[in-house]
């Protein structure tokens, strides 16, 4: 498959694009700054701009032509800005699932976060608040579609190495897991037909990453 991986350059994309490769598929980075370029293609992966703040969905379904399959990866990261919580996680994820069947694309999986569905104490910070907010309602707007999802549910990320095994289900507590490991789930439920429509928690565990699927799957 063409993958379209959109936030092409963050933590986790980094970490998927090689995966995909040696698994035989082509990633397509989007990528919003030209000079991102080299450090992509040389683990293999198709560089195409995009701005995902500023682009329209056309802009996006240009992206992601030629393109199999969808993975949203793109978050507004830890910089204090409540506004791009809602540009880029929320708004990016819509204009993503807007213009994949533009593209002729129904495969999309959703890289969101644990627990967002809860409300959030009333103590919590403005940004931390507009980030569960995002993830929320791009997770919910993404399952009323019409689209293939698959929405994965991080617990607190990690660099650590992988360990390829993980806790995966959709009641799996809240806990830490490496990105190394979110990227190789990300990865297996891509060519995993039978995983769409699920959305599913994601944790550090003591099952390998394919079996943790199936299990998820008969639960």
């Amino acid at each position: 498959m063409r993958v379209a991986v959109v936030g092409g350059h963050g933590q986790i994309a980094r970490l998927l694009h090689p995966l995909l490769v040696a698994a035989g598929h082509r990633p397509v980075a989007l990528v919003r700054r030209e000079e991102q370029r080299p450090a992509l293609e040389a683990v293999g992966a198709e560089v195409r701009l995009l701005d995902i703040e500023n682009d329209d969905v056309h802009a996006f379904a240009r992206a992601f032509a030629g393109c199999d399959a969808v993975v949203f990866s793109a978050g507004g990261g830890p910089d204090g800005n409540a506004r791009r919580k809602q540009t880029v996680d929320l708004e990016g994820s819509l204009k993503s699932a807007a213009a994949a069947p533009v593209a002729g694309i129904s495969r999309f999986v959703q890289i969101s976060a644990i627990d967002v569905d809860r409300p959030v104490a009333p103590d919590t910070g403005e940004v931390w608040a507009a980030y569960v907010a995002a993830k929320r309602d791009a997770d919910a707007a993404l399952r009323a579609g019409s689209l293939d999802w698959t929405i994965l549910r991080p617990g607190r990320l990690t660099d650590d190495p992988a360990t390829g095994r993980v806790a995966l289900g959709p009641d799996v507590a809240r806990g830490d897991v490496t990105r190394a490991d979110v990227a190789a789930v990300v990865a297996a439920v891509l060519v995993r037909a039978e995983t769409t429509g699920h959305q599913w928690n994601l944790v550090g565990g003591d099952v390998a990453v394919a079996e943790a699927i199936t299990t998820a799957l008969n639960a």
